[in-house]
């Protein structure tokens, strides 16, 4: 392979996973927190492409806590925060920590007005954004508290894994990297089985760069790495998603599968007691469905994403991270849907990756230099030299 196809490989990768996570987002966003039932029975058979609002025209007024246009090919806060991440590779140019959020993320969030799909307005994001997202607002500019303990005390949620892909692309075909910076970042979000999701879906995505991935070699590497309920809820979830090849027979079985990890419970819009406090013995619920949807689809992007669309509940992250997977994979995301989208969003969906797969290239060719100088070192100090 020559460099040219090499680069080219890459930001193929890189695009594929970021058009894929924000096209699974607008899909799943008009049928967040309703069941597979319900979702059947409001479009008369399951969503096979993007919808528009649950409450058609009555979107501002029918939910007053939560007055989004989801729908139409909008785009969510994931994908809002998704490219906000991103625009802070493209500010530092070098692996990230606890403390680019505090210097760099929450300035963007709080600064920067944007076109905000759901509101159709510009604002700020973080006046789009859900309160677990606001917390690193609250905590980090305001309550300035340690970046890297920040996370600690906000509700336990998929808010810090839902835009970690960028991580994963950064350290492409290297999951432990990926999983270790993702943890750093999400420090500052989450704490708990939110911040290990965080880390574990970031590994998937580096996982899904590698070459000759399949979504059986992603849950591989995710669970050579996941701790605690993390790893349990991964694992039963997938035994149970091999048992499948098509979406629809797999929407009960995967969520009975996931039902003793996640905290939430059945009634999604009325969470139990126990819902989204610290646990050794919990997960979140998004990232075990989405690689389950993967397995199910066997890295199919369409068959993936609209598995996860029609599972219901928090189905815009879950799409968004099966939609990163499998497009990292290289599984095409259909064009009408991603042209939709970006039309809708008003928002040009490759640039964002045009700009990863620059920075990551900046970013590895530093990681090569800082290897030879300890190489050097360590030989001089008298280890086996590299090539011993």
């Amino acid at each position: 392979m020559t460099p040219k196809e090499s680069e080219s490989g890459l930001e193929d990768r890189i695009t594929g996973a970021l058009v894929g996570a924000a096209v699974g987002d607008a899909l799943g966003g008009p049928v967040e927190g309703y069941s597979p039932d319900q979702i059947l029975e409001r479009h008369g058979g399951r969503v096979h492409g993007i919808v528009g609002p649950w409450n058609g025209d009555a979107w501002r007024t029918a939910r007053p806590i939560a007055p989004y246009h989801k729908g139409d090919g909008h785009v969510t806060d994931d994908t809002l925060m998704t490219h906000a991440l991103i625009r802070v590779y493209a500010r530092v140019r070098d692996h990230l920590d606890a403390y680019a959020i505090t210097d760099h993320l929450v300035p963007d969030l709080m600064t920067n007005p944007r076109w905000i799909p759901e509101l159709e307005a510009e604002a700020l994001p973080l006046h789009r954004l859900f309160l677990a997202e606001k917390w690193l607002v609250t905590k980090l500019h305001y309550g300035h508290a340690d970046p890297r303990e920040a996370g600690v005390g906000n509700i336990v949620n998929c808010g810090a894994a839902m835009y970690m892909a960028p991580v994963g692309l950064v350290n492409a075909a290297h999951p432990a990297g990926a999983y270790a910076e993702a943890l750093d970042i999400a420090g500052a979000h989450q704490s708990s089985y939110g911040r290990e999701a965080a880390g574990v879906f970031a590994a998937a995505v580096a996982a899904a760069c590698a070459p000759g991935a399949t979504a059986e070699s992603v849950v591989s590497a995710c669970l050579a790495l996941a701790k605690d309920g993390t790893r349990t809820a991964i694992e039963k979830v997938c035994e149970e998603a091999s048992r499948h090849r098509d979406f629809e027979s797999a929407l009960l079985p995967l969520r009975q599968a996931v039902a003793p990890y996640d905290t939430v419970g059945p009634d999604y819009r009325r969470p139990s007691l126990a819902a989204r406090r610290p646990s050794r013995l919990h997960a979140i619920e998004e990232l075990p469905v989405a690689l389950g949807m993967l397995l199910v689809a066997r890295g199919d992007y369409r068959h993936a994403v609209l598995g996860a669309v029609n599972y219901g509940r928090d189905c815009d992250s879950i799409a968004t991270m099966a939609g990163a997977l499998a497009g990292a994979l290289g599984s095409p995301v259909p064009d009408d849907w991603s042209k939709q989208v970006a039309e809708a969003s008003r928002l040009d969906l490759r640039e964002p990756a045009r700009v990863l797969t620059e920075v990551t290239r900046e970013i590895f060719e530093k990681d090569v230099r800082g290897r030879r100088t300890h190489e050097a070192a360590f030989t001089t100090l008298g280890g086996p030299g590299c090539c011993a």
